[in-house]
């Protein structure tokens, strides 16, 4: 059954009790705010929600994560050397400070 939102104050319990049969939809004008839902299909669509989810970059970094402990591997990091900077080969001195430091790796 359709409500508008003025007379939901004076039929909450009405609403409540019909819920069981068939969702209460509830309308300002002509824009549905809300929808009052038994408990089972609420249960129903948290579950679905859950299931639905999207695999995040974190759950796969954890996957990875736990792989890798399975399979005893140890990610190799090389050394860091500096490269070379041609943002500040080809900064002029006079509108640039030397950024060339920033760049350096000190052991």
């Amino acid at each position: 059954m359709n409500w508008d939102i003025s007379q939901v104050q004076q039929s909450f319990q009405e609403i409540i009790s019909r819920t069981p049969k068939e969702p209460q939809l509830i309308y300002q004008g002509d824009r549905l705010v809300a929808a009052v839902v038994d408990r089972r299909v609420f249960q129903d669509f948290l579950t679905w929600q859950q299931q639905r989810q999207k695999y995040s970059i974190a759950d796969a970094f954890a996957e990875l994560r736990n792989l890798c402990a399975e399979e005893d591997y140890l990610l190799e990091i090389p050394q860091r050397e500096n490269r070379e900077n041609p943002f500040a080969e080809n900064c002029h001195p006079e509108n640039c400070e030397d950024v060339s430091f920033r760049h350096e790796y000190n052991q």
